[in-house]
Protein backbone atom coordinates (compact mmCIF):
# COMPACT_ATOMS: atom_id res chain seq x y z
CA UNK A 1 0.00 0.00 0.00
CA UNK A 2 1.29 3.73 -0.79
CA UNK A 3 1.54 5.82 1.78
CA UNK A 4 -0.25 9.24 1.93
CA UNK A 5 1.87 12.03 0.58
CA UNK A 6 1.11 15.49 1.83
CA UNK A 7 3.47 18.63 -0.04
CA UNK A 8 3.18 21.68 1.46
CA UNK A 9 4.54 24.92 -0.79
CA UNK A 10 5.33 27.88 -0.58
CA UNK A 11 5.90 30.69 -3.09
CA UNK A 12 7.83 33.92 -2.07
CA UNK A 13 8.58 35.22 -5.68
CA UNK A 14 6.70 37.44 -6.65
CA UNK A 15 7.34 37.38 -10.46
CA UNK A 16 6.00 34.25 -11.34
CA UNK A 17 2.40 33.09 -10.53
CA UNK A 18 2.59 29.54 -10.15
CA UNK A 19 -0.53 26.80 -10.06
CA UNK A 20 0.71 25.49 -6.99
CA UNK A 21 -1.84 22.58 -7.15
CA UNK A 22 -0.84 21.53 -10.34
CA UNK A 23 2.52 21.56 -9.33
CA UNK A 24 1.63 19.48 -6.25
CA UNK A 25 0.19 16.95 -8.55
CA UNK A 26 2.71 16.63 -10.87
CA UNK A 27 4.97 16.12 -7.35
CA UNK A 28 2.46 13.12 -6.49
CA UNK A 29 2.78 11.61 -9.87
CA UNK A 30 6.68 11.81 -9.95
CA UNK A 31 6.85 10.20 -6.03
CA UNK A 32 4.06 7.33 -8.07
CA UNK A 33 6.42 6.66 -10.24
CA UNK A 34 9.66 6.57 -8.08
CA UNK A 35 7.82 4.24 -5.30
CA UNK A 36 6.85 1.64 -8.32
CA UNK A 37 10.19 1.56 -9.57
CA UNK A 38 12.64 -1.26 -7.40
CA UNK A 39 15.39 -0.08 -8.63
CA UNK A 40 14.86 3.26 -7.36
CA UNK A 41 12.73 2.48 -4.32
CA UNK A 42 14.57 -0.74 -3.09
CA UNK A 43 17.77 1.99 -2.77
CA UNK A 44 16.36 4.76 -1.12
CA UNK A 45 15.85 5.92 2.48
CA UNK A 46 12.63 4.72 2.83
CA UNK A 47 13.07 0.84 1.88
CA UNK A 48 12.70 -1.44 5.18
CA UNK A 49 10.68 1.64 7.17
CA UNK A 50 7.73 1.38 8.80
CA UNK A 51 5.27 4.53 8.17
CA UNK A 52 1.78 5.35 5.99
CA UNK A 53 2.85 9.11 5.36
CA UNK A 54 5.59 11.05 3.85
CA UNK A 55 5.48 14.36 4.28
CA UNK A 56 8.01 17.68 2.45
CA UNK A 57 7.83 21.22 1.72
CA UNK A 58 8.79 22.95 -1.69
CA UNK A 59 9.88 26.48 -1.44
CA UNK A 60 10.28 28.44 -4.66
CA UNK A 61 12.40 31.92 -3.97
CA UNK A 62 14.51 33.73 -6.11
CA UNK A 63 18.50 33.06 -6.76
CA UNK A 64 19.39 35.85 -3.69
CA UNK A 65 17.81 33.20 -1.60
CA UNK A 66 19.46 30.11 -2.53
CA UNK A 67 22.63 32.21 -2.74
CA UNK A 68 22.41 33.11 0.90
CA UNK A 69 21.22 29.84 2.24
CA UNK A 70 24.45 28.13 0.17
CA UNK A 71 26.67 30.42 1.96
CA UNK A 72 25.04 29.63 5.37
CA UNK A 73 24.52 26.05 4.97
CA UNK A 74 26.71 24.57 2.81
CA UNK A 75 29.84 26.82 2.38
CA UNK A 76 29.31 27.96 -1.00
CA UNK A 77 29.40 31.09 -2.38
CA UNK A 78 26.82 31.11 -5.70
CA UNK A 79 23.37 30.89 -5.99
CA UNK A 80 21.95 27.52 -6.93
CA UNK A 81 18.73 26.20 -8.93
CA UNK A 82 17.84 24.11 -6.26
CA UNK A 83 18.69 23.36 -2.97
CA UNK A 84 17.27 20.02 -0.98
CA UNK A 85 17.49 19.40 3.09
CA UNK A 86 17.15 16.10 2.71
CA UNK A 87 16.20 15.77 6.84
CA UNK A 88 15.38 12.15 7.16
CA UNK A 89 17.65 10.68 4.44
CA UNK A 90 20.63 12.27 5.76
CA UNK A 91 20.22 11.31 9.20
CA UNK A 92 22.09 8.09 10.32
CA UNK A 93 19.76 5.15 11.28
CA UNK A 94 19.39 5.89 15.03
CA UNK A 95 18.54 9.20 14.61
CA UNK A 96 15.89 8.30 11.83
CA UNK A 97 12.60 9.97 13.32
CA UNK A 98 9.04 8.45 12.26
CA UNK A 99 6.16 9.98 14.31
CA UNK A 100 2.98 8.52 14.28
CA UNK A 101 3.80 6.42 11.03
CA UNK A 102 4.52 10.33 9.51
CA UNK A 103 8.21 10.43 7.91
CA UNK A 104 9.47 14.22 7.14
CA UNK A 105 11.55 13.92 3.98
CA UNK A 106 12.49 17.54 3.88
CA UNK A 107 12.90 20.65 1.57
CA UNK A 108 13.13 21.30 -1.50
CA UNK A 109 14.26 25.02 -2.50
CA UNK A 110 13.63 26.41 -5.94
CA UNK A 111 14.57 29.73 -7.42
CA UNK A 112 11.95 30.79 -10.13
CA UNK A 113 14.61 33.23 -12.04
CA UNK A 114 17.21 30.78 -12.56
CA UNK A 115 14.42 27.69 -13.69
CA UNK A 116 13.31 30.67 -15.89
CA UNK A 117 17.42 31.47 -17.05
CA UNK A 118 17.62 27.30 -17.36
CA UNK A 119 14.89 26.89 -18.98
CA UNK A 120 15.95 29.86 -21.75
CA UNK A 121 19.08 27.87 -22.43
CA UNK A 122 18.33 24.51 -22.74
CA UNK A 123 15.09 25.96 -24.77
CA UNK A 124 12.38 24.28 -23.45
CA UNK A 125 9.22 26.29 -20.54
CA UNK A 126 9.63 27.26 -17.78
CA UNK A 127 7.28 25.13 -16.56
CA UNK A 128 9.52 21.37 -17.33
CA UNK A 129 12.09 23.15 -16.68
CA UNK A 130 10.51 23.74 -12.46
CA UNK A 131 9.13 19.72 -13.00
CA UNK A 132 12.52 18.25 -14.07
CA UNK A 133 14.01 20.36 -10.68
CA UNK A 134 10.72 19.22 -8.70
CA UNK A 135 11.48 15.53 -9.58
CA UNK A 136 15.03 16.19 -8.54
CA UNK A 137 14.78 17.37 -5.77
CA UNK A 138 12.26 14.27 -4.90
CA UNK A 139 14.96 12.30 -5.87
CA UNK A 140 17.76 13.85 -3.35
CA UNK A 141 15.02 13.51 -0.45
CA UNK A 142 14.57 9.78 -1.21
CA UNK A 143 18.78 9.51 -0.43
CA UNK A 144 20.32 9.70 -4.24
CA UNK A 145 23.31 12.12 -4.90
CA UNK A 146 24.72 12.44 -7.36
CA UNK A 147 28.96 12.74 -6.88
CA UNK A 148 30.18 10.59 -9.87
CA UNK A 149 29.17 10.89 -13.86
CA UNK A 150 27.18 7.23 -13.56
CA UNK A 151 24.86 8.37 -10.03
CA UNK A 152 24.49 11.65 -11.50
CA UNK A 153 22.84 9.63 -15.31
CA UNK A 154 20.93 7.81 -12.97
CA UNK A 155 19.28 10.17 -11.43
CA UNK A 156 18.28 12.42 -14.46
CA UNK A 157 17.42 9.32 -16.04
CA UNK A 158 14.96 8.99 -13.86
CA UNK A 159 13.57 12.66 -13.45
CA UNK A 160 12.85 12.11 -17.54
CA UNK A 161 11.15 8.66 -16.68
CA UNK A 162 8.83 10.63 -13.83
CA UNK A 163 8.47 13.80 -15.85
CA UNK A 164 7.30 11.17 -19.05
CA UNK A 165 4.14 10.39 -16.30
CA UNK A 166 3.20 13.99 -16.77
CA UNK A 167 1.28 15.45 -19.67
CA UNK A 168 2.79 17.87 -21.79
CA UNK A 169 6.05 18.09 -19.65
Amino acid sequence: MKPTVNIFTENIYNDWELDEKALIDNARVFINYFFDTPQIYDNSCLKNQKYDTIVFDIVYCDSEKTHTMNREYRDKDYPADIITFAIFADSSDDEKFIFDGEINLGEIIIALDKVEKNAQEKGCSRERELNFLIAHGIMHLLGFDHQTEEEYNFIVNAQEQALSKVEGL
